[in-house]
């Protein structure tokens, strides 16, 4: 049995006139009558009780009609969601984060557009560990992630810079540095010789740091998270590069944010994403990204 075997049986019980029935199928009567006599043969029953001037439904044929009906519609839902989820308006993306990329609202702002032009795709997100990210995406752990760069990936993947920010300080509020340089100035780096370093998971700002001051970062703590460092700032542990999207975002008592003196230290947000992509929701979201 086929579903066009159905369909045919519904138009006829409907119309319950091989002729019309047949015209509205765009085939023969001869043809429809065939179709329904294996039908018939196929279930082992009568579906119609047939005379010369009539047509009508058997008992079992009220029974079956119904199931058939429901049997259509949800081959019809069935193709239809089929057609939905290859243009990518179904599916679910699971995508992974640093809090540093939910910090610049880029993530939110991101999330929300997409939720907004394909309210039927369901999106998982995660906030992980930075270097673990990159080869999740490459494992199908997850299908995209936002990473502060520079970080190591994959062959398989790519990195689409997003956004573009800077390194800054954080500093122990009672700090002779917050006395020497005012808000509006730069600390140099060399200035930073003597201090001990608590470490963001995103180090290549603390290195680049050393690197400008021509020392080597003496290093306090490693506690990864955003907050636990500036934490550990506030209870004058030691001093953070951290990025500047941090000042916006957490103002905690005992810290005070300074800019490093010269050329901007520069730090950006980027999306990792696999560089053969084959699912169509990914790829919808991907044109929205990479049309930022």
């Amino acid at each position: 049995m086929e579903l066009r075997h159905l369909r045919y049986f519904v138009e006829l019980a409907e119309t319950l006139h091989f002729a019309r029935a047949a015209a509205e199928l765009e085939i023969s009567p001869p043809a429809l009558t065939k179709q329904i006599q294996e039908l018939e043969r196929t279930l082992g029953v009568r579906l119609f009780i047939r005379t010369k001037r009539s047509v009508s439904l058997s008992t079992i044929g009220e029974v079956f009609l119904e199931e058939a009906r429901q049997t259509l519609l949800q081959a019809a839902r069935a193709e239809e969601i089929a057609r939905r989820a290859g243009r990518g308006e179904i599916g679910r993306i699971a995508i992974g984060y640093v809090a540093s990329a939910a910090y610049t609202g880029l993530l939110q702002t991101e999330v929300a557009r997409f939720r907004q032009s394909h309210p039927y795709v369901a999106l998982a997100l995660t906030e992980g560990v930075m270097d673990q990210l990159p080869l999740q995406v490459s494992n199908g752990v997850l299908d995209l992630a936002f990473v502060r760069a520079p970080v190591i990936t994959p062959e398989d993947v790519v990195l689409h810079t997003m956004l573009n920010d800077e390194f800054i300080l954080a500093l122990p509020a009672d700090s002779p540095l917050c006395n020497d340089h005012e808000e509006g100035d730069g600390v140099p780096a060399a200035a930073l010789a003597a201090c001990n370093f608590i470490l963001p998971e995103q180090a290549a700002g603390t290195m680049e740091v050393g690197r400008r001051g021509r020392f080597v970062p003496r290093v306090h703590a490693s506690p990864g998270g955003l907050v636990a460092v500036i934490t550990l700032v506030s209870l004058g542990h030691g001093v953070a590069v951290v990025p500047a999207s941090v000042m916006e975002r957490i103002d905690m008592p005992g810290v005070q944010y300074r800019r490093l003196a010269g050329k901007p230290l520069p730090s950006t947000i980027a999306l990792v994403s696999r560089r053969h992509e084959k699912s169509p929701a990914v790829k919808a979201l991907l044109v929205q990204l990479r049309g930022r």
